[in-house]
Formats: C-alpha cells, sequence, structure tokens
C-alpha cells in the first residue's frame, strides 16, 4: 500500500465522508446486521448532512487518512460523551473509527486513535470513551491493545430498528 496522509477533516470533506462511512459500517456489519435496517441506518447516520453538521461542529473532530491522490480510506470521529454511564465535564468520546480493508492491520488505525487522544488532551480532556459492540472481538483486542478497558456498562445501540450491545470502553489520558 501507498503511503498515507492523516489530516483533520474539513468541511469540503462531508461527502466523501458520507461515502466511506457508508462503505465501511456496510463492510463491517453487513455480515450480522439485518438488510433493511442497515440501509436505514447509513442512509441515517452516514449522510452528506450528518457530516456536514458534525464538521460543522466546534466540540467535534473528524481525523482523515488519505492516499497519494487525496482519496479519503480511513477516518475517526471524536465528540462529547454519548453514553449510558456517568461522564466527566472532561471526556471525549472516540464515536467512529473505520478504514477500508486494505488499509488495515498497517498500524493506521492507531495512528487515527493516536491523532484524536493528542487533540483531546490539547482540550483538556483526561478520559477517552467509546462504544464498541459485544460481537466485535477484533476490536475490543486493538483497543485494549491501546490502552482501552471495559468499563462494565453497557448500551443499546440502534441500527435502524434492530437493537444491538454494545460495551463502554475508556481510557485515562494523564
Amino acid at each position: 500500500m501507498t503511503d498515507l496522509t492523516l489530516r483533520r477533516a474539513e468541511p469540503g470533506d462531508a461527502a466523501g465522508l458520507a461515502l466511506l462511512g457508508g462503505a465501511t459500517f456496510f463492510t463491517a456489519f453487513a455480515h450480522d446486521h439485518p438488510g433493511d435496517a442497515l440501509v436505514q441506518h447509513v442512509a441515517a447516520e452516514h449522510s452528506q448532512d450528518y457530516y456536514r453538521k458534525v464538521l460543522a461542529d466546534p466540540g467535534a473532530a473528524v481525523w482523515l487518512l488519505e492516499t497519494e491522490l487525496k482519496t479519503a480510506v480511513g477516518y475517526a470521529m471524536m465528540a462529547a460523551p454519548q453514553v449510558d454511564c456517568a461522564t466527566g465535564l472532561d471526556d471525549l468520546e472516540l464515536k467512529r473509527l473505520y478504514l477500508l480493508g486494505p488499509w488495515q492491520k498497517g498500524g493506521w488505525g492507531a495512528r487515527l486513535v493516536d491523532a484524536l487522544e493528542r487533540e483531546a488532551r490539547a482540550r483538556g480532556a483526561t478520559r477517552l470513551l467509546l462504544c464498541v459492540y459485544t460481537a466485535n472481538l477484533a476490536a475490543q483486542r486493538f483497543y485494549a491493545r491501546l490502552g482501552f478497558a471495559d468499563t462494565g456498562h453497557g448500551q443499546r445501540f440502534m441500527v435502524g430498528d434492530v437493537a444491538f450491545d454494545d460495551r463502554i470502553w475508556a481510557k485515562p489520558l494523564t
């Protein structure tokens, strides 16, 4: 694979993020999420309007990985926490982390998380939270290698009208 560039997403990246977000979500979950629910979720949660709002939110941050040809192949998103457990004023949440298959397992996911952690620390955050699907054991191993740990709290994640169970993980940033 070619070398990638890591950069902060800008408002003009909404269309590309919508396509990348939908493609990576389908790839990650088509094996165990019902088709209609998956389509509903991607249409709502990976639309250009959704990413325009995220990119306009000063409390959110999106980092992109791009090829030499300026094609986004991965991204990570951070914002204020929306989890079913107690949070502090200095907590942030890693909302999304996805890479297209050919760029997985090359250390790029860790670099995306590192970019978010640096920004979170610069904002004064002392803890980074995330939700991970209980059936996604590979993601759980990845996050554990990066220093995240299961908090013991769970929550429901809706994909269309179908509920899935997530676990809430945390990593101290101090």
